[in-house]
């Protein structure tokens, strides 16, 4: 081969440093084939080297073809990995809030010996308290002469005040010392007698709230009652029969504040009048107060929403999607280049056929 063809195919293989080496090792097979143009056996004879030669082509298309296809396919998986962690951001985020805006209530049970004594605010109107005495272990002694004033043990206290609602009538309230020791099971029994009226049921309406201490302890006893009435419930027991009413002591625990209230379970027995009969016109009433159990239960309102946790997740997120705008941006850079190389080698292709 003579020297200047020799330096010429050197100098071409140096200016094509900068491809991979298959591209490198293509090119300098397309400059010897450019060479050995003139090369062909006598009477049309075609070597094998010039066949492999001519199936080249082919062979770099398929190549380039399978590096497309799977460029492709990649995109298309880190964009469908890329949707899903978008999703599954939102989806967090979502939740999160959720949660935050729908606290869950968490119900515990704490045992105690004995209760607060809470206070018994009944409202008799027109009936008169006969009797109130403090039991103990579940037992009331039979009556001893129903209807008429008996000796108590009780601690009351009598309040007139305004009513909390629209009417603003005036009401009296006989408030009752209710009792405390549950393990002993004490209880506290009154009856009450109301003169024979016009109206078609008669009953006695009362209501309970957490500490009797706290209408003592009271500057002001009406605006205390008041406020009562208008946080706590209202409750009634009939004439002619006995009502037995356990209560238990609820206390929540609010986002801001705490709120005491009560639950209670009664029972109602019918009570046999023996009387005689000119003095039946007298209605009786009796009720009896106890604590269900030693239990005092607590509500918390809890949120579920755990910020680190959802923090931790979002950074998994974030991280997943940068390194797919990471691999997605050198993606398109090596795509680019190897669109430049591919116009280069095809350029050469045609200035070599030239």
């Amino acid at each position: 081969m003579p020297r200047g063809e020799n330096s010429r195919s050197y100098q071409e293989f140096n200016d094509d440093e900068d491809y991979d080496e298959g591209n490198t090792q293509d090119s300098f097979d397309d400059i010897n084939e450019d060479e050995d143009l003139g090369t062909e056996e006598p009477d049309g004879i075609v070597t094998q080297e010039d066949d492999a030669r001519g199936s080249s082509p082919p062979m770099r298309f398929s190549k380039i073809c399978v590096k497309n296809v799977f460029t492709v396919v990649l995109i298309f998986i880190y964009l469908l990995l890329t949707a899903v962690a978008v999703f599954l951001a939102y989806q967090t985020i979502s939740d999160f809030l959720e949660k935050m805006s729908q606290p869950v209530m968490s119900v515990t049970y704490k045992e105690v010996d004995s209760f607060s004594p809470p206070g018994i605010a009944l409202y008799p109107t027109n009936a008169q308290l006969l009797s109130c005495k403090h039991h103990y272990h579940d037992y009331i002694p039979p009556l001893v002469d129903p209807g008429k004033p008996q000796e108590g043990d009780c601690e009351t206290t009598e309040v007139t005040y305004m009513g909390p609602f629209a009417n603003q009538t005036a009401k009296r309230a006989l408030v009752v010392r209710g009792p405390s020791d549950v393990r002993n099971k004490e209880l506290i029994f009154m009856q009450f007698s109301q003169n024979e009226t016009q109206e078609d049921f008669s009953a006695i309406t009362y209501m309970l709230f957490a500490r009797f201490s706290d209408l003592i302890e009271s500057a002001n006893k009406s605006e205390f009652m008041r406020d009562c009435e208008r946080n706590y419930s209202m409750w009634t027991f009939s004439g002619g029969f006995r009502t037995w009413v356990k209560m238990s002591f609820v206390k929540t625990y609010g986002k801001s504040e705490e709120a005491a209230e009560f639950r209670q379970e009664s029972a109602v027995v019918k009570f046999n009048d023996k009387r005689p009969e000119q003095e039946q016109t007298n209605q009786l009433f009796f009720a009896v107060f106890e604590w269900r159990d030693p239990y005092k239960q607590e509500i918390r309102l809890i949120v579920t929403a755990n910020p680190w946790s959802s923090i931790a997740i979002l950074c998994g997120v974030f991280m997943a999607l940068f390194k797919a705008a990471n691999f997605a941006h050198f993606t398109v850079k090596w795509i680019i280049k190897m669109r430049k190389r591919h116009l280069k080698h095809k350029e050469r292709e045609l200035n070599q056929m030239n």
